[in-house]
């Protein structure tokens, strides 16, 4: 198609010309109600309505009616609503709408007012802007202003001719030396102005607040996107301290992330978190943290929470493969695993001169050639007299050794001055010392004797004048046991082990023999002693000496961490677990215990299973007391309801995670004709799920397969209750019924299940069965009088005489050899006597039954006996029999016979000639006059049968 040909296509016009297509003999009455083709008379519509062949408003009215009739929803039939107007409108309508109108207006106007009228947001305009990024220069509000320069002396020329006498040099002259003199100099700032954090808005209205912290946090968003992270904590700062938000709180940590204040993240997400738990963007960013901090296991479990929502996230895919990169790295060899940990001594600055120790132990398991408190670990740092506390507990009292060596949890990272194992060796100046000491013999004790000063005062190694004083009380022990525990302390200090092991021994053995009542004390000494054992590599009587300083101070924290390390060495993960546990509930800030907790649940998994925790021994519960953490304010009812949600959520996950379980192994149980140990696995998901539907009916296949079929039908009616259709309910609750010999109730939910899916060949087979026992049993009934459910065989006579010898409660009807009983109580004996009727075809001994039998509680009978023949046969009975002698009881049956359960599904599988046999009987009760009821009345409720 060429460029010309669509330039007129374009400019053709849109209406379309109809008048070439429809000729104007079709534009006739006769013509349109003829035709029949919908697309030909919107044509023909269309021309009527251009007007190019006349108005006809008839007309067009006659082709839109044929129109609506051909095709209701033809395009030209539909009419285009007018836009609402004033004239539109009534007048009090426009009224209220110019009214709201003129109120929103002035409510805005008094908004825009008041908010002007602050003079909050004045004085936040009014301080010093921060200089420009990349600058050191700024300039204060006030001078900002350009000065006006002076007015040029001389008017330009406005003619030509004064042009030759414009002097343009002297002119350029007198604006550079304007310029120079009236432009005010810049302030220099040396230092990057430091921004308020906080903003005083007590004040404001809650309005104001939104609007002035909504302000601050896009501030620090410009200054995040320019990447100056610090101004964009500051100005996140100011906003959480108008209103806190989750926004500025997730903004803040990611800030403070890229600066690399790692705890501050931390707790920028934690608080996150504690607000709105699941917080996708917060366990993002505390996973980075996580990474950052080295704590790998922590950032993969909340890595994998955030996939598990959003698992398109490139940035948390990215993320978790890198950790689980460096969680293999870290992990120990197969051939390692379980081998010793080695135990390190780090030795910490203090400003105390606490006399106790701070020991570290590594998180990665040495080659096996490297023993725990080996050679290379033989001795240990004295750089200073005391024991080096960098952790002051309040119940310490100043006593020490190595009573502190565990995990600053504040710090999160193995800290220590050197990898080399220079630092534990003695020096030369020590082993001098130790020659002249008072040790005994072979002993390589760095505690000289120091006559200048009596032996008080000794100096340790690394600082000259630095002194430490063997003498110096610890708790409630008399001088000689202090000094022998000081020793030890220093003797520890310098890597001394078995020497100070000698001391620790020598102070509790003179403490049990003074019989001292400190159990503090003592509890110290045994801790310590069972630091030296455990640097020996002695864990079995490093164990025992925890154990006994446990009990006598239960709960104390460094006893549990060595016992637990001892546990961890010798291969006994469980036991290790419980402790690290303990001191994890004692203390959460302890780093290492986190560490080896994750180590050992690995461990674990492999060792045990999924069932792992199952084969745990019990963790003690912590009481409050003993909780070193418990310093924080009570949680706010935000937190707590949160925390509660999460765990009804964590709760609900499991138990989901069990039943799916649990019904798994049943199944499987079921599939290897197990049906006992499927029945144990079934009663066990009920008890998570009591209202699941296919476990009763899974149930109660198990209990038909072991014959116990009184269980089978009650797994089968609680099932019902929780789906009223469930077919396979029905069916194996007529196989109960089976068992049960009450053949017909088993007919009757045989009969359910084919109404409801007529294809069931077994349901079929069994029907048949069924119906063959259902007749056995009658006959039998009948052959033989002395069953229980059989009545009393009565001879039919003349007249209203009842034979003698017969209960007077009761009366029967024989037909055909069957006797039928007139005068049922329950609906068992109600569907034995229809049964008998219908199975001998006696419409008249039915009629008798239904006239001896309440018209109300005719669908109470028939709940279980309701099928399409026993309704025929009951209007038969009715029809040939009683509509003569009782119309009133009949029109009394049929009115309480539609109330039956299941009544409307039974009358839509009639036949078409019992559905005659339902007419018939509604026409001849219409041709009945009684007082009782009307035409109209029969009308009404033959509706409600055809």
């Amino acid at each position: 198609m060429s460029a010309d040909t669509v330039f007129s296509l374009q400019n053709q016009s849109t209406t379309i010309d109809y008048r070439g297509k429809v000729p104007v003999e079709h534009l006739d009455y006769g013509y349109i109600e003829k035709c029949k083709d919908v697309k030909y008379l919107e044509q023909i519509l269309r021309v009527l309505r251009s007007g190019d062949e006349g108005i006809y408003p008839h007309l067009i009215k006659f082709c839109e009616s044929h129109l609506e009739k051909l095709d209701p929803r033809s395009r030209v039939l539909r009419k285009e609503t007018p836009v609402a107007t004033a004239a539109s409108l009534s007048n009090d309508e426009w009224s209220q709408i110019v009214d709201d109108l003129k109120t929103w207006q002035e409510e805005t106007k008094k908004t825009e007012t008041s908010l002007k009228q602050q003079s909050m947001f004045d004085d936040l305009v009014k301080e010093n802007m921060p200089p420009i990024r990349g600058s050191n220069c700024s300039f204060p509000l006030s001078q900002t202003s350009v000065p006006k320069r002076n007015p040029s002396k001389h008017a330009l020329p406005c003619d030509y001719r004064e042009w030759d006498k414009f002097d343009v040099e002297k002119e350029c002259e007198e604006i550079d030396g304007n310029s120079v003199k009236n432009d005010p100099a810049a302030i220099i700032n040396t230092g990057h102005p430091k921004l308020k954090t906080k903003v005083d808005a007590s004040l404001l209205t809650q309005q104001e607040k939104l609007l002035l912290s909504t302000r601050e946090k896009d501030k620090g968003n410009e200054a995040f996107r320019a990447k100056d992270y610090e101004e964009a904590v500051a100005y996140y700062s100011r906003s959480l301290s108008i209103i806190p938000t989750l926004p500025a709180y997730n903004n803040r940590a990611q800030a403070e992330i890229n600066l690399k204040h790692w705890h501050n993240a931390m707790r920028d997400c934690l608080r996150v978190l504690e607000l709105e738990p699941g917080n996708m963007k917060a366990l993002l960013r505390r996973a980075k943290v996580y990474n950052h901090m080295g704590n790998f296991q922590m950032a993969a479990e909340d890595l994998r929470v955030v996939l598990r929502e959003e698992p398109q996230n490139a940035a948390a895919t990215q993320l978790l493969s890198e950790t689980e990169k460096k969680m293999k790295e870290c992990q120990p060899e197969p051939h390692s695993k379980g081998k010793k940990i080695l135990i390190q001594e780090v030795d910490e600055e203090d400003d105390n001169n606490n006399d106790e120790t701070k020991a570290e132990h590594t998180a990665c398991p040495v080659e096996p050639s490297q023993p725990v408190g080996g050679e290379e670990s033989s001795a240990a740092p004295a750089e200073r007299g005391d024991m080096g506390n960098a952790q002051k507990k309040p119940h310490s009292r100043g006593d020490g050794g190595p009573h502190s060596d565990f995990t600053n949890s504040h710090q999160g990272h193995w800290r220590s001055r050197g990898g080399s194992s220079d630092k534990y060796k003695v020096t030369q100046e020590s082993k001098e010392k130790v020659a002249n000491g008072t040790g005994k013999s072979g002993s390589t004790a760095s505690v000289p004797a120091d006559h200048s000063n009596n032996g008080k005062e000794t100096p340790a190694r690394g600082n000259a004048g630095e002194t430490v004083n063997l003498d110096a009380p610890c708790g409630a022990l008399p001088p000689p046991l202090a000094r022998l525990k000081n020793e030890g302390n220093l003797l520890f200090k310098n890597g001394q082990f078995a020497d100070a092991l000698e001391k620790y021994s020598q102070a509790i053995q003179g403490f049990i023999d003074s019989g001292i009542d400190s159990p503090e004390d003592l509890c110290i000494l045994y801790s310590n002693r069972a630091a030296c054992y455990l640097k020996d590599g002695n864990s079995q009587e490093c164990i025992q000496d925890c154990t006994r300083a446990l009990e006598l101070q239960s709960f104390s924290l460094k006893p549990l961490l060595r016992r637990a390390m001892a546990y961890e060495s010798m291969e006994r993960y469980r036991q290790a677990y419980v402790d690290y546990k303990t001191v994890l509930q004692i203390d959460t800030s302890v780093q290492s215990a986190h560490d080896s907790v994750n180590r050992i649940t690995r461990l674990l998994i492999e060792q045990d299973g999924p069932e792992w925790r199952e084969k745990l021994p019990d963790i003690p519960l912590v009481p409050l007391s003993a909780q070193q953490h418990r310093r924080e304010g009570p949680p706010s009812a935000e937190v707590l309801k949160a925390r509660a949600e999460k765990a009804a959520i964590d709760a609900e996950r499991k138990a989901e995670v069990r039943f799916t379980a649990l019904k798994q192994e049943g199944n499987d149980f079921v599939k290897k004709g197990q049906y006992s140990d499927a029945l144990g696995k079934y009663t066990e998901c009920l008890k998570l799920k009591p209202e699941e539907c296919a476990i009763y009916t899974n149930r109660a296949l198990c209990y038909l397969k072991l014959d116990r079929f009184t269980e089978a039908k009650q797994d089968c009616d609680a099932a019902l209750k929780v789906e009223p259709t469930n077919k396979k309910a029905f069916y194996r609750r007529a196989l109960a019924n089976k068992g049960l010999k009450d053949y017909l109730a088993c007919s009757s939910d045989l009969q359910e299940v084919l109404q409801q899916d007529p294809n069931v060949q077994e349901a079929e087979k069994e029907l048949e069965e069924v119906t063959v026992l259902l007749r056995q049993s009658l006959a039998s009934a009948n052959a033989s009088p002395a069953k229980p459910r059989t009545t009393v065989p009565i001879t039919e006579v003349e007249g209203d005489e009842e034979p003698a010898g017969a209960p007077a409660s009761e009366s029967s009807r024989r037909g055909e050899d069957i006797i039928v009983n007139l005068q049922p109580t329950d609906a068992c004996q109600f569907g034995q006597a229809l049964n008998a009727a219908r199975c001998s075809r006696n419409t008249a001994a039915c009629a008798d039954l239904l006239a001896s039998t309440a018209p109300e509680m005719l669908p109470k009978f028939l709940s279980t006996h309701l099928d399409g023949d026993n309704i025929s046969f009951i209007i038969q009975a009715l029809d040939y029999h009683l509509l003569e002698k009782d119309p009133n009881l009949v029109y009394q049956h049929l009115n309480n016979l539609h109330t039956t359960d299941r009544f409307s599904v039974v009358l839509m599988l009639l036949e078409k000639n019992e559905r005659l046999h339902v007419t018939q009987l509604f026409e001849h009760l219409s041709a009945v006059q009684s007082t009782e009821f009307t035409k109209n009345d029969v009308q009404n409720l033959a509706n409600k049968y055809i």
